[in-house]
């Protein structure tokens, strides 16, 4: 087998799994599978609105997924893993089904389409774009689109982040064909500039708020040693009143005895200059 029919049989394969798990698991609100192979096996997660019903009592359906994905599709030792959806309306297989089954209670198609593009847009996407085809008001076949938003539709961003899918209906007039295509909130452009103004902004508001903490912090330091100096003078103070009288007295004497040798010392200082 060459690499190009390789790689086709490995896409039809792939396909057919995903739509088996869609049918399989519609009750379960079903939102796609991640498929990646490794040494081990083949490890399978699958995205469901309700994972208890995927898993079933005591794993029951999940080791049936299993054993017919083993069987039916020669899917190498499966290892399936159930993960909740988060946010439903930014999952494209659960959109469509819920523009199908509207389409099916006979909901007119503007209607529905307009109905899931708003709850995408409001679940917060970047932007969400909404294709029905089918016998929609003739006999003739065509197709409308609802779009809103910005939606890249090639290139890396489209690759990387845009998320697909496609779902069918049997109706009266025909099938029905119902895409969805949405970008996610996390999704991010090259030509998205960030400008380094705000960064700086930044940067100067955080030193403009540091360099208020250290001064708060000097102030608070300052304000400390004065109350630390002004106890240390009430405690003298109140040494001094405890000291007893005659002490006082002599202790006055003393400095009476020293301001008298200070002068005499300068006055003898003056007559040796003369």
């Amino acid at each position: 087998m060459s690499v190009v029919k390789h790689f086709i049989a490995e896409s039809v394969k792939k396909a057919e799994i995903d739509e088996f798990l869609r049918d399989e698991l519609e009750r379960a609100g079903y939102g796609g599978v991640e498929i990646t192979k490794t040494p081990l096996g083949t490890h399978m997660v699958i995205y469901a609105m309700r994972p208890g019903l995927v898993i079933g009592r005591g794993g029951e359906t999940i080791k049936n997924l299993s054993t017919v994905l083993e069987e039916k599709f020669q899917v190498v030792n499966p290892q399936i893993s159930v993960a909740e959806i988060e946010v439903p309306e930014l999952n494209p297989y659960v959109m469509a089904s819920r523009v199908a089954s509207a389409l099916e209670r006979g909901v007119h198609f503007r209607r529905a389409g307009f109905w899931a593009l708003n709850r995408i847009m409001e679940a917060g996407a970047l932007g969400a774009e909404i294709i029905i085809s089918g016998k929609l008001r003739t006999d003739r076949a065509r197709y409308e689109k609802f779009r809103s938003g910005y939606l890249a539709k090639s290139g890396e961003p489209a690759l990387k982040y845009l998320r697909e899918a496609a779902m069918h209906v049997q109706l009266k007039p025909g099938i029905f064909g119902v895409k969805v295509h949405i970008m996610p909130p996390e999704a991010r452009f090259p030509d998205q500039i960030e400008i380094a103004e705000e960064k700086l902004a930044k940067e100067e508001a955080e030193e403009a708020v540091t360099g208020e903490a250290e001064v708060e912090a000097l102030e608070a330091v300052e304000a400390e040693k004065e109350v630390a100096a002004k106890e240390e003078k009430a405690e003298e103070k109140a040494e001094e009143a405890e000291k007893p009288v005659e002490e006082r007295i002599e202790e006055a004497k003393k400095e009476e005895v020293t301001e008298k040798t200070a002068k005499k010392a300068k006055e003898v200082k003056a007559e040796t200059e003369e």
